[in-house]
C-alpha cells in the first residue's frame, strides 16, 4: 500500500514537472516572438536614423519624392496605401459577407462544398499572377469599359473624373479586393455557421422571415468574427507589394480621382531599393518600412480593442 502511494506521488511529481516544462516552452516561444518584433522595430529604427535626422516628422506630411535632389516626403505614399486598402476592404467586405451568408445559410451542401473549395483555392494563387491578370486583363477593361461607364454615371463626382489610364488607384483596389476576398469569405462563413441553429429556429418560430433572421439575428451574433476577418484581410491589403506595384501606376502624387495613378509604401520599397545610391535615399526607404510596420501595428491594435469592446457588449 505504501509502495503504491509512493508510485502515485512520483508519477504526480513527474507530470507536474512535465507541465512546468511545457509551460516554460510556451512562455519561451511567446517571448521569442515578442523579441523578434522588438528587434525588427529597432533595426528599422536604426536604418531610418539618417532620414529621421534629415527630415524629421515633416517626412510624414510633405509630398515631394525626388531622389535626384534627395528630398523625400511620404504623404503620397501613405495616401496610396490607405486609399487602395480602403477600396479593397469595402469591395471585398460587401461581396465576401454576402457570399459567406449565401454559403452558410442558402446554398445546397454540394454547391457549398464546391464554392468553398474554389474560394479557398484563390488564396493559394501567387501575388504575381494576380498582378499579371490585373495588368493584361483588368487594366484594359478599366480603360475601355468599366472606367467610362462609371464616369458616365458618376462623373460629376471628383472621385470619378479625369483621364482614365487603366492602371491606377481603383484598379489596384480591385486587385487587392480579389486577393483578400478568400480571407473574408472563408472566415466569415465559418463564423456564421458557428451561430447556434436554435437562434435561427427560434427567430423563425416567432414569425421572422429567413432574411430577417439572417440580418437581425445571425449576422449580429457573428459580427465580432466577421470584423476579425476584415481586419486580417486589411492587414494583407496594407502590405501587398507585387500585385499592387504592377497595376497602381507608380506615381507619387495625390489626386482626387480614383482613376489616377498612385503609389504605395511597399511598392516604392520594391521598386527603388536596388536603385538607391545614397545613404539618405536608403534610409528614407527603410523609414517607409518602419512607417508600414507602425501602421500595421496600429491597425491591428485598434482592431483588437474594437473586438474586445464588441465581445464585452455581447457578454
Amino acid at each position: 500500500m505504501h509502495q503504491s502511494t509512493s508510485v502515485r506521488r512520483s508519477d504526480y511529481r513527474a507530470l507536474e514537472a512535465t507541465d512546468r516544462l511545457f509551460l516554460w516552452i510556451v512562455y519561451g516561444a511567446a517571448g521569442f516572438f515578442i523579441l523578434l518584433v522588438v528587434l525588427l522595430f529597432l533595426q528599422l529604427l536604426h536604418g531610418s536614423e539618417l532620414s529621421l535626422k534629415a527630415f524629421g516628422l515633416k517626412f510624414l506630411w510633405t509630398s515631394e519624392w525626388n531622389p535626384v535632389a534627395s528630398r523625400f516626403g511620404a504623404l503620397p505614399l501613405i495616401f496610396g496605401t490607405v486609399a487602395s486598402s480602403l477600396i479593397a476592404i469595402v469591395l471585398a467586405g460587401i461581396v465576401g459577407i454576402f457570399g459567406a451568408t449565401y454559403l452558410a445559410d442558402f446554398a445546397p451542401k454540394r454547391i457549398d462544398r464546391i464554392l468553398s473549395f474554389a474560394i479557398e483555392l484563390l488564396a493559394a494563387v501567387p501575388s504575381v499572377v494576380y498582378g499579371l491578370w490585373g495588368l493584361f486583363v483588368l487594366a484594359p477593361l478599366m480603360r475601355d469599359h468599366i472606367g467610362p461607364s462609371l464616369q458616365r454615371v458618376l462623373g460629376f463626382l471628383p472621385l470619378f473624373s479625369g483621364p482614365i489610364y487603366g492602371v491606377g488607384l481603383l484598379t489596384a483596389g480591385m486587385i487587392l479586393a480579389l486577393m483578400i476576398l478568400p480571407t473574408v469569405t472563408a472566415i466569415s462563413r465559418d463564423v456564421i455557421v458557428a451561430v447556434p441553429r436554435e437562434q435561427r429556429e427560434g427567430s423563425m418560430a416567432l414569425g421572422a422571415t429567413r432574411w430577417e433572421t439572417i440580418t437581425r439575428i445571425v449576422l449580429p451574433a457573428a459580427r465580432a468574427g466577421i470584423f476579425g476577418a476584415l481586419v486580417l484581410a486589411l492587414g494583407r491589403a496594407l502590405g501587398e507589394t507585387i500585385a499592387t506595384t504592377m497595376v497602381i501606376g507608380n506615381r507619387p502624387e495625390i489626386a482626387a480621382s480614383l482613376f489616377a495613378p498612385s503609389y504605395t509604401l511597399s511598392s516604392v520599397i520594391a521598386n527603388e531599393f536596388t536603385e538607391a545610391t545614397t545613404d539618405v535615399y536608403i534610409s528614407a526607404l527603410v523609414e517607409l518600412g518602419l512607417l508600414l510596420f507602425v501602421v500595421s501595428f496600429v491597425v491591428n491594435g485598434l482592431a483588437r480593442i474594437m473586438m474586445g469592446t464588441l465581445f464585452r457588449r455581447r457578454g
